[in-house]
């Protein structure tokens, strides 16, 4: 196929998208272009379906190229990308959210999307634009996709809204959110707030999908031009009836009969307990045992029985648990619909952690722990955006057992490092700034128990935990699910609060919001919908706000404010600032001055272009002896001061002796003694202890006398080195160990190591 191009001004950029160049053996491809930054998306489907798969296989790849922002990896040894950065997988979480929902669920054919970075300007976000490039590769792919949709940014800068900002204006906005969805429905969103009101954030994402929509016309238009097998959205939810033989047909019919008629009274019977996970699903699993006990007494073949009943259970099941809160306000574990499940929470609970807590809610329960390191132990980034540092961090463990089941452990999977990055972005606003409280901060929240929106329990357990160290955090911050029952079409809806298990189903959403009692910090929406209305979505938004105000009003019962004092096995930070053009005398040649107090004192020493000085120990009297040597670095030094040092160098005319901070000083011969010294060598010699005052300074050069000092009355004793005669015409010694004598001794005094 020829390329062929679409453009549209949106924004105020051209976004441009083209196919028919690059990647032609995929089954779709385009290149999106919005200002420099270019995306390629290509989409291939397998022609065969997976046996044996009882879930939808989609997986979205996000590459992220240097090469896109000019830039060769920093790594000595290693110049080619490795495995995705944290910031790769949420881009391809984010991209996974939008577009899953509006496949047909009940494929088992692969579909893989792989967003590549050819480009980046570093003004558009190639996450926006890779979102736009999925939804057009997909919608003029053959694939059976209910899109297209289109995505959008918002910021708020000044209290107006910002659509695409550019980077410089996301620095100053307090919203970061991402809107993907299409014809005034919301499909998937994605925030970041500094304490925003709901009724704000509703503002944002209505004009939202106005300012969309040329981008959206943009990729209708394309796909009706290509003509190629453009759906409307319908999505079977069941096997084709033709590829079902005879007696598949009529065992199919005799379940879904029972399990129409009897399900209900299994899910809700108010005798058996529903307050566990297990006793749930222990339900589920009676009324599969007892359909296939039906079907054999109607003489089905068991391996056909099971068959049937596998399919078709969940999926009854899942509609009369909608039935249920629909028609009847009814939940299966007997709660309200607005209702939470029992809180619970301790702090303190780990004995040498910096700070820990325990949050539970229903059966998900997670523990935080808190450890403080120094400025030093920041993270490191290299990515499009260039190099950078991160001082916070929250790391989100999900281990097999918190579901009761055995499964391989390879580290942190999309859905570990999505569910701490949501609880970390949500923290993050009520952190205090990096001249507060100076300490780098990891936050690690391990699941142990998961029944429900354990990323929200993780934003609970950060937030007590930060508190029990010590961390000054401006506010609590608590977050809840919200769930869904609707009907196709969403011609009926309602919303539940703190969704669980047999909740999560088709027609449902999973809204997590988090914040503080002021606002908003946190937004994240999935959705098994084809969109939702603003109302919904405003619904949601109230009811999260009454739900995290109860949380937070248990929380604030436990631990109300952060701890005034750390704990005893957390480091300690001293900082000071000091001239940026000063920071070479504290470093000296190769790191030899810093790395040597480091060594004397037992401390870490973090120092800032700026000039900001961290000194970092849980030993406090190495930390005032660092700060002392370094202050004494770069002391100015004042006449009248007096110090204590030795004699480093005799000359002829003089003597030099140390100072702090290995700093020197000049004794001229005439300044040694109340009486006339004929030679230094008489009087004093390398390694003696004097006691010095400071005379004069003159062009960083410190003149120094050991007259009328108590300290050196011992020395003077029985007038050791008088003579009668003797020579003068020296007047000082630089700091640092430059001179000060006349011209005709300056090569020789080099000679002898004057300079520091």
């Amino acid at each position: 196929m020829a390329e062929k191009k679409y453009s549209c001004e949106w924004l105020g950029r051209t976004l441009t998208i083209s196919t028919g160049k690059f990647a032609q053996q995929a089954t779709a491809s385009v290149t999106v272009r919005y200002g420099d930054t270019v995306i390629l998306a290509t989409v291939v489907q397998t022609k065969e379906a997976k046996e044996g798969m009882d879930y939808f296989p989609l997986f979205v790849g996000y590459e992220e190229r240097l090469y896109a922002a000019g830039m060769i990896k920093g790594s000595r040894w290693i110049k080619r990308e490795g495995r995705p950065s944290d910031e790769s997988v949420l881009a391809a979480r984010l991209v996974d959210r939008a577009i899953r929902p509006l496949f047909n669920q009940q494929s088992r054919q692969d579909v893989q999307i792989i967003l590549t970075v050819l480009s980046a300007d570093n003004e558009n976000d190639p996450e926006l634009v890779s979102l736009l490039a999925a939804s057009a590769t997909l919608a003029i792919s053959n694939i059976n996709w209910a899109g297209p949709i289109a995505g959008i940014k918002i910021g708020r800068v000044n209290g107006g809204l910002v659509f695409n900002p550019s980077q410089e204006q996301e620095k100053l906005s307090d919203l970061d959110l991402t809107v993907a969805g299409a014809d005034n429905k919301i499909i998937m969103l994605e925030a970041g707030a500094k304490e925003v009101a709901e009724s704000d954030a509703l503002a944002a994402m209505k004009q939202a999908l106005k300012e969309m929509k040329p981008a959206l016309d943009l990729i209708k238009k394309m796909q009706a031009e290509l003509k190629l097998n453009i759906n409307e959205g319908a999505i079977s939810q069941s096997r084709p009836q033709a590829d079902l033989s005879e007696d598949e047909r009529q065992a199919q019919k005799l379940a879904q009969d029972w399990l129409a008629k009897n399900a209900a009274q299994y899910l809700f019977a108010k005798e058996i307990p529903t307050d566990k996970k297990q006793e749930r699903k222990a339900r589920v699993t009676a009324i599969k045992e007892e359909a296939v006990n039906y079907l054999l007494g109607k003489k089905v073949e068991v391996v056909l029985a099971k068959k049937i009943t596998d399919e078709l259970a969940p999926k009854i099941v899942e509609a009369e648990v909608t039935r249920g809160i629909l028609e009847r306000g009814e939940r299966v574990d007997g709660r309200k619909l607005d209702e939470i499940r029992p809180l619970s929470s301790e702090v303190a609970i780990l004995p040498r952690t910096h700070g820990s807590a325990l949050f539970q809610r229903g059966e998900t329960q997670v523990l935080s722990t808190v450890t403080l390191g120094s400025p030093g132990d920041e993270q490191f980034l290299e990515n499009l955006e260039g190099k950078s540092t991160k001082k916070y961090m929250h790391h989100y463990n999900f281990p097999p057992y918190s579901v009761g089941e055995v499964k391989p452990m390879f580290g942190p999977s999309r859905r570990d490092i999505g569910h701490g990055a949501l609880a970390e972005k949500a923290l993050r606003p009520v952190l205090p700034n990096e001249e507060e409280f100076p300490y780098t901060i990891r936050v690690v929240s391990e699941v142990l128990g998961s029944n429900g929106s354990s990323s929200m329990g993780s934003t609970c357990g950060s937030s007590l935990a930060l508190m029990d160290a010590g961390v000054p955090i401006k506010k609590a911050v608590a977050g809840i699910a919200m769930g869904l029952a609707s009907t196709p079409g969403m011609k009926d809806w309602k919303i539940i609060t703190d969704l669980q298990d047999l909740e999560d189903g088709e027609g449902g959403m999973d809204f997590k919001v988090a914040g503080t009692r002021e606002g908003i910090t946190a937004i994240q929406l999935d959705t098994k919908t084809l969109g939702l209305p603003l109302e919904l979505v405003a619904e949601t938004l109230e009811r999260a706000k009454k739900a995290r105000l109860e949380i937070l009003a248990g929380m604030n019962k436990l631990i109300s404010a952060p701890r005034p004092e750390l704990s005893p096995y957390a480091p300690r930070i001293i900082s000071f600032k000091i001239d940026p053009s000063r920071i070479g005398e504290v470093i000296g040649t190769g790191g030899k001055i810093i790395n040597g107090i480091i060594k004397d004192t037992g401390v870490t020493i973090d120092i800032s272009d700026e000039g900001l000085v961290s000194i970092c120990s849980t030993n406090a009297e190495g930390m005032e002896k660092a700060k002392q040597m370094i202050e004494d670095i770069l002391r100015e030094f004042k006449p009248g001061e007096t110090f204590r040092g030795k004699v480093t160098r005799v000359m002829d005319f003089g003597v030099i002796v140390s100072l702090p901070g290995g700093n020197d000083g000049m004794v001229h011969v005439s300044e040694m003694a109340p009486y006339r010294v004929g030679s230094p060598a008489d009087l004093l010699k390398i390694g003696d202890e004097v006691e010095v005052c400071v005379k004069g300074v003159e062009d960083d050069r410190v003149s120094l006398t050991m007259k009328g000092l108590d300290g050196n009355s011992e020395l003077w004793k029985d007038e050791k080195g008088k003579q009668e005669s003797g020579f003068g015409g020296f007047g000082g010694f630089s700091r640092g160990g430059r001179s000060n004598h006349d011209h005709n001794h300056r090569d020789r005094d080099n000679r002898h190591g004057f300079r520091r």
